[in-house]
């Protein structure tokens, strides 16, 4: 094979035009429409020295003139930016005279040995050379290599015919300085493709043009539509062939050079890391003013509030700890909590200073602002090592509110699991949080809570704690035996190994004790969903003629669940009922308003959202359960965006009904729990004991109890790209939740109803900004997406009779979704090019289908309900 590589003549001057483009568009959009920008030159190349030893290695001499910036595409002179400009007055004296200071390039084989340039030239108009000089790389046979150019060490393909090479750069593989962070879960992400191909024509054994693209496309993984690209493009072309200086003679490339010019250095052909000042940003104090008036309380279900927050963390991330502290130190109390949800969601080095000097965990008046820089904690999106250690280091310390201490360590649980996700599980910080929880539920102190050490494993679901689960999940009463159940119930399937079927199945079928009906249908909930084998399912087919009401009809809702929604198990449950015909009509006709079901909230391209929805009544009525998820999916990946599980227990004493057996001695208690973005929160009761109860029953408000209320960072994506022919690149997605939850339970003993209602108002903002800066111009495109939407989930019993009537609505309000994109160019001076587009498209309201027997209850229950006013509590 031919091993050389192009070979200059002496004594000849080759004039090339150069161009390099850069258009910056929807990821669909025609390059016609882009923003952008062109720069082009013209370039002299000639030879300068020949290895006497060595016809392959040679000095080659670069210099740019005539350098001109202008649009991309056509434009009315009244649109471009550029108009009545001297490319002088656009690049700036300094910076032009350096980019047409010459460069030398060594090349042996076709391939840049050194690239030697002048030492205080900006970093600007080097990486503009790197890019020109890193155009002058081929190899003459076809083949792989690792190459190093302006975008790193990369591994390239060459497929050479005849006079024609080309180029394909694979910038997947290419080793450079990287900076940025992405997303913790792949739905919420980004996604991007990056291609690279470069094709050479020669001639006379040297260049004759060169032309290369490059692209880079970035969409949201659950929109795709949401999305932006950028497209370089440089082109090189031979104008002509003059006579040009002779050679220098000498043995060496350094001595050679060394004659030249002796302020030329060799310096690394890879691009250095440069950033333009910005020079007319607000200070962070003066953004948030411009923006709190967004962030009162009451605001906090529209979209407005979530664009504000991802602008302050935006600007928070540039901030230092003084800064910060000084908003945290001057701030009306009831701005703080959204303050302190920006602040820790920006997840620097100096945001978490400054609010961990800020925040005082020994003073329980200020509990509200702790408890939500701990939930922010729990949402990180890229936590740190760092924000981990600081998390166990408080808990170790003297903690004045009970509820805080028990929130701090659920969401060390979730902070041990996003580390354990990144390849951190062996960190020390890892290491020390979880032999803490462990330790604590191995060596229970006296007095401690192993109820919030069970939720922390509910987050960290960590493998090792399998064995300690099952043994809570086992051995222990009530409340935590429960926990540990659920917290099994969400490790994937393929963690469940036999011994956890094993004690499922003895908890279920009640073989070594009583247990209480919500840790048996939360056992029988596990077994049916970690692929079960045939006897499994018989046998619990077979226990449901011998439950107790209420709970057979629950668990026969499941299966039918599990049948009409094709769950993974269904073939298996079709097999066993097959096989047990004879036991059917007897066994699956019992009476009973419990109830399981799932459908679909959406089904997309890009997504599918479900949601199921089970409710567990006592033999007398009263709920004992009610659990309402939603899953999001995508081909890759999925995400419990939600749960809200509403448990009740030993409330019949109100309505002098009779308990079930084996829950004679059970405390009155109602409460609620919460998972939000695969993270488990802490559980908020809404009475605990009988005499509390009472006295909230006699001051009858019936007002919702607040469960989740904020701002959460949802996706945070921000990458910077070095392109080919010089600028950086830099791409940022963020999408903010502004979130208010609310669930209350009421009781009328006069109408003998009680009802439970569950509002979800959530506002979504998703901005995306793609940009890229070369010092002399700013050029990009913003994109945002906006939602409102209130999801409401109210069921209503009355328990004059029975079966009792049931019935569950949710619906969703109807919604507007907003898009816009704005593309952009900018000077330095100021003068801005913008074209916006926006669209407006509304969703639907719709109540969702539960399925048809609650449809016939919703008719009856609303006959009865016209008759009776409304005296609630």
């Amino acid at each position: 094979g031919h091993t050389t590589g192009p070979s200059l003549s002496n004594d000849r001057l080759y004039k090339f035009s150069y161009t390099a483009d850069v258009y910056v568009d929807r990821a669909k959009g025609s390059l016609q429409k882009s923003a952008g920008y062109r720069f082009s030159s013209s370039v002299d190349v000639n030879l300068l020295w020949r290895n006497p030893d060595n016809d392959d290695d040679q000095l080659i001499k670069v210099t740019i003139r005539d350098v001109q910036v202008e649009d991309v595409n056509e434009r009315p002179a009244a649109k471009s930016i550029f108009k009545g400009k001297s490319t002088e007055k656009i690049i700036g004296k300094e910076y032009l005279a350096a980019l047409q200071r010459p460069m030398v390039l060594e090349l042996a084989r076709g391939k840049v040995q050194n690239f030697y340039s002048y030492e205080n030239e900006p970093g600007f108009t080097q990486n503009l050379k790197r890019g020109l000089a890193s155009f002058f790389q081929l190899q003459l046979h076809s083949g792989t290599a690792r190459e190093v150019d302006i975008s790193g060490t990369c591994n390239v393909t060459y497929q050479v015919r005849q006079d024609q090479v080309t180029k394909i750069k694979d910038l997947d593989s290419c080793e450079i300085e990287k900076t940025g962070f992405t997303s913790h879960n792949k739905i919420l992400d980004v996604s991007t493709k990056a291609t690279s191909a470069t094709i050479y024509v020669l001639e006379d054994s040297f260049i004759k043009s060169i032309k290369a693209e490059e692209n880079y496309v970035f969409y949201l993984n659950f929109r795709r539509k949401t999305g932006a690209k950028i497209v370089s493009k440089q082109r090189l072309e031979l104008q002509a062939v003059e006579a040009g200086p002779g050679l220098i003679a000498g043995k060496h490339a350094a001595g050679v050079i060394k004659t030249l010019d002796s302020s030329y250095i060799s310096m690394p052909l890879v691009a250095e890391t440069v950033k333009s000042e910005c020079k007319k940003c607000p200070s962070l104090s003066e953004h948030w003013k411009s923006i709190k008036e967004h962030m009162h309380p009451e605001k906090l279900s529209k979209a407005e509030a979530a664009r504000s927050f991802l602008s302050f963390i935006h600007n928070i991330r540039k901030s230092t700890k003084e800064e910060i502290l000084q908003i945290l130190r001057n701030e009306k109390k009831e701005l703080l909590p959204q303050i302190v949800d920006a602040i820790t969601s920006a997840q620097t080095t100096e945001s978490l200073e400054a609010i961990l000097e800020f925040l005082n965990f020994k003073d329980a008046s200020t509990s509200v602002l702790q408890e939500r820089f701990l939930y922010a904690c729990g949402f990180a999106s890229h936590p740190t090592e760092k924000l981990l250690k600081s998390l166990t280091s408080k808990f170790k310390d003297d903690i004045a509110n009970e509820e805080i201490r028990e929130t701090l360590v659920i969401v060390m649980g979730a902070l041990i699991r996003k580390l354990c996700d990144r390849e951190g599980c062996k960190l020390p910080a890892v290491v020390e949080a979880k032999k803490l929880i462990l330790d604590r539920l191995e060596k229970p102190r006296k007095g401690d809570n192993p109820k919030m050490y069970l939720l922390a494993l509910k987050n960290a679901l960590l493998p090792e704690a399998i064995p300690l689960l099952l043994k809570y999940a086992e051995s222990e009463e009530g409340h935590i035996s429960n926990t540990a159940a659920t917290a099994l119930q969400r490790y994937d399937p393929s963690f469940l190994t036999s011994e956890v079927k094993k004690t499922m199945n003895r908890i279920y079928h009640q073989n070594r004790k009583v247990y209480e009906k919500t840790v048996r249908t939360t056992a029988a909930a596990i077994i049916l969903n970690s692929n079960p084998s045939y006897m499994e399912v018989k046998n619990i087919l077979l226990s449901i003629g011998e439950l107790p009401l209420e709970m057979s009809k629950y668990m026969l809702s499941i299966i039918q669940d599990i049948l009409q929604f094709e769950m993974p198990s269904s073939k298996t449950v079709r097999k066993v009922l097959k096989d047990m015909r004879a036991h059917n009509y007897e066994r699956f006709s019992k009476p009973g308003s419990s109830s399981a079901y799932s459908g679909y909230i959406t089904r997309g391209p890009d997504i599918a959202s479900t949601y199921s929805l089970d409710i567990l009544y006592s033999g007398s009525g009263i709920l004992r359960r009610s659990n309402l998820n939603i899953h999001v999916f995508d081909i890759n990946a999925q995400l419990h965006a939600g749960q809200v599980v509403i448990e009740a227990q030993g409330l019949e004493t109100i309505i002098a009904a009779t308990p079930d057996e084996g829950e004679e001695n059970l405390d009155s208690f109602a409460g609620m729990s919460a998972i939000l973005f695969d993270v488990q929160l802490r559980p908020v009761t809404f009475f605990q004991g009988y005499g509390d109860l009472m006295s909230k029953m006699l001051s009858a408000t019936g007002d919702p109890i607040n469960v989740v209320k904020g701002l959460i960072l949802l996706t945070d994506y921000s990458q910077e790209f070095q392109l080919q022919s010089g600028p950086r690149a830099s791409v940022n997605f963020q999408g903010g939740l502004a979130i208010d939850i609310s669930g209350g339970m009421e009781f009328s003993l006069w109408y003998r109803e009680s009802k439970t209602n569950v509002k979800n108002r959530v506002a979504m903002f998703v901005a995306g900004n793609t940009e890229v800066d070369s010092f002399f111009l700013k050029t990009g495109m913003e994109t945002t997406l906006e939602i409102e939407t209130t999801l409401d989930f109210i069921s209503t019993v009355q328990f004059s009779q029975y079966p009792f009537l049931v019935c569950m609505q949710m619906d969703r309000v109807g919604s507007p979704i907003r898009h816009s994109v704005t593309k952009y160019e900018s000077l330095p001076s100021g003068r801005r090019y913008t074209a916006r587009k926006g669209k407006a498209e509304e969703l639907a309201g719709c109540e969702y289908p539960l399925h048809q027997e609650n449809s016939n209850m919703c008719t009856k229950v609303f006959s009865t309900a016209s008759d009776s006013s409304s005296s609630w509590f």
